[in-house]
């Protein structure tokens, strides 16, 4: 147990530590960015490494609190009991993400006024895990907002909280990057030396004098676009369906803010939900199965319970390769289980009695054992099975369909950006030694570190 608390504490460090590399990489990210659908992607990089931070840091004191009250024989409540089993997780997914919007008719219907655009996405969190969506832009010409992603968490409990919250911000013109070749200049003035300095500045100068500035590089601002929490919910097992629904959404907007935007005020998506049990096998081995109405020794068979049913199968090798069952016994809510003994079976003494009701007929299934560290196993096993289901509820009735998300992909604006190497436009070749050689060098490091991060960010998603 300790070793394993001990791997868990290791992994969510490393997790810590990679968000704030990606951090600091988004930070120099949004500092070299020269478009604004750049700024925004480093932006919201920049949002959701924080977010993902602050969730594993506090993780991690929750975590160092506990083991100092269990050094000192205290709980974190001592009023509570320990339960004696703990469900298992399940795998909880998202899609089909569609938020409404409610345009005044002179905007949508008669295109009046100013056009202004949009930028959101979707952040998700339940316990330290934390997903995000695309980036959408909106403006009046949508009805509603759509995602495309299907967000998954591997790691949830019965008791999860999904929360979801809406970010936006309002995009501006390109206006905001008119300055940058000035704020260059003066940047090249001391990093270039001075001499070298002086000769660059004054071409720059008198190349927007003319109109035409022979390089287009980013402000060294890293103020960027700034994000703002529009609307808000939570979803727990109870929203979890299997199918489409429409759930409330807190707003936390107003029109005077920047980024509003004209929400109806809720979200439609599906949730749907696996717990561990109806997917993974959760037991297995040799068993006689006396089937009801049988009054000889039963079938020597290679039994798998996994979900709500108990496999049957000839040989061990036809539950590997997918073959149909020989029979099967349900388990379910309503199934009862008794343990027993048989003097006239030496080599197979001890039964496991399971019965279902259909109707007003009982039908019972009587398994034989080897040992009584087998039937132990099995009990074990079926209380765990009942323990989960209670738990997980409606989502033990059939096995929800959830789709594995495809790999994320850098955003298609800044995939076409190719190096900041490549938006420089110079009005003849450098010569070696020249002053803008350094220049140069320079935003190649920058470009290079720009496409790393770009790479490791997406590859982890």
């Amino acid at each position: 147990m300790d070793k394993a608390r001990e791997g868990s504490d290791t992994e969510l460090q490393r997790k810590l530590d990679h968000e704030i590399r990606m951090r600091d990489g988004a930070c120099k990210l949004l500092a070299a960015c020269s478009q604004r659908e750049q700024a925004l992607e480093a932006t919201k990089s920049l949002l959701v490494c924080n977010s993902r931070i602050l969730s594993y840091m506090g993780e991690l004191q929750r975590r160092k609190e506990a083991q100092v009250l269990e050094k000192t024989g205290r709980r974190p409540s001592d009023s509570v009991q320990p339960a004696q089993h703990s469900p298992c997780r399940g795998r909880v997914c998202i899609s089909d993400l569609r938020i409404p919007l409610m345009w005044k008719d002179t905007e949508y219907f008669k295109n009046k006024g100013d056009l202004h655009r949009w930028a959101v996405f979707l952040l998700l969190q339940i316990g330290e895990q934390i997903q995000d969506t695309e980036m959408v832009l909106v403006d009046r010409t949508l009805t509603d907002i759509s995602f495309q992603n299907n967000v998954l968490f591997a790691e949830a409990e019965p008791d999860f909280e999904l929360r979801l919250e809406l970010y936006g911000a309002c995009v501006e013109e390109e206006g905001a990057l008119a300055g940058a070749p000035k704020r260059l200049a003066t940047k090249l003035s001391s990093s270039l030396g001075r001499s070298s300095g002086k000769r660059v500045r004054a071409s720059l100068d008198s190349a927007g004098a003319s109109g035409n500035s022979p390089v287009l590089l980013p402000t060294p601002a890293v103020g960027g676009p700034r994000f703002h929490l529009l609307a808000h919910t939570t979803l727990t097992l109870e929203e979890v369906q299997d199918g489409f629904r429409t759930h409330d959404l807190t707003l936390t907007s107003h029109e005077e803010n920047p980024a509003w935007l004209p929400l109806y005020g809720s979200v439609c998506c599906r949730l749907a939900a696996q717990p561990l049990c109806m997917i993974q096998p959760t037991a297995s081995g040799a068993l006689r199965v006396q089937q009801a109405g049988e009054l000889q020794n039963g079938t020597l068979v290679h039994g798998v319970l996994k979900g709500t049913n108990l496999f049957c199968y000839w040989r061990s090798e036809d539950a590997d390769t997918g073959q149909e069952p020989l029979f099967t016994i349900v388990i379910n809510k309503e199934t009862r289980v008794r343990a027993g003994e048989l003097e006239q079976a030496p080599e197979w003494p001890f039964t496991l009695s399971i019965s279902n009701k259909y109707g007003d007929d009982e039908v019972t299934n009587t398994l034989q054992l080897e040992s009584r560290e087998a039937l132990q196993n099995w009990m074990e096993a079926l209380w765990q099975l009942f323990f989960d289901m209670s738990q997980w509820r409606h989502c033990c009735d059939e096995v929800m369909k959830i789709e594995t998300p495809a790999p994320r992909k850098p955003p298609q604006a800044l995939a076409k950006q190719g190096s900041l190497y490549h938006e420089m436009v110079l009005s003849e070749p450098v010569a070696s030694g020249g002053p803008c050689e350094g220049l140069l060098l320079q935003n190649n490091a920058i470009s290079a570190e720009i496409r790393a991060l770009l790479s490791s960010y997406y590859s982890d998603r």
